[in-house]
């Protein structure tokens, strides 16, 4: 497990198990986000492909997602693995809430310096809307891309809950290391 990416929609908990999945490995880990936000109003790096193209050739990384469509194909390609959580949408939705919830009462500064704010709650790009709304779509495209034979051989690691997340992370360690107590 040297290339990774951590699948699933907003909410299931990506950015958590990829960085420490990166921290057990010893990959530098990459939030998706922070690379594809630029600047104030949520705008999107102009180097965003190039920076994941550049990301993508290296021998070892871990990023949180999927990737947007400009660099999608490039990081399937490159990565030997995929761990994706699909977990119910009951979860999903309580988790992308409350951390909503949270960053916007705390206003939290974001990718590229941008907050969640009271205001966004209403627009359909809401992390909460987005997840609500895109569930089926995201459960199915990561599905179709998961069994896409240009992919192939990747392994692929399919997570449908928190319970079965935490234990397969506990189970994973570099060859050669003793887990840790």
């Amino acid at each position: 497990m040297q290339r990774v990416l951590v699948v699933g929609i907003s909410g299931a908990g990506k950015s958590t198990l990829a960085r420490e999945l990166g921290r057990r490995f010893g990959l530098p880990y990459h939030e998706v986000d922070g690379l594809h936000f630029a600047g104030p109003g949520w705008a999107v790096s102009p180097s965003f492909a190039a920076d994941a193209a550049r990301i993508a050739e290296g021998d070892r990384w871990i990023l949180d997602s999927h990737g947007p469509e400009a660099a999608r194909d490039l990081l399937w390609l490159r990565a030997d693995t995929v761990v994706w959580l699909d977990h119910p949408r009951r979860v999903v939705m309580r988790r992308v809430l409350l951390r909503s919830l949270r960053r916007s009462m705390l206003r939290e500064r974001l990718f590229g310096g941008n907050r969640e704010r009271w205001r966004e709650w209403l627009r359909a790009d809401h992390p909460a809307w987005w997840a609500w709304s895109r569930y089926a779509s995201r459960r199915a495209e990561i599905g179709g891309l998961a069994g896409d034979e240009r992919f192939a051989p990747l392994r692929v690691v399919r997570l449908r809950s928190p319970k079965a997340a935490e234990t397969w992370l506990r189970d994973q360690r570099p060859a050669g290391r003793r887990p840790q107590t």
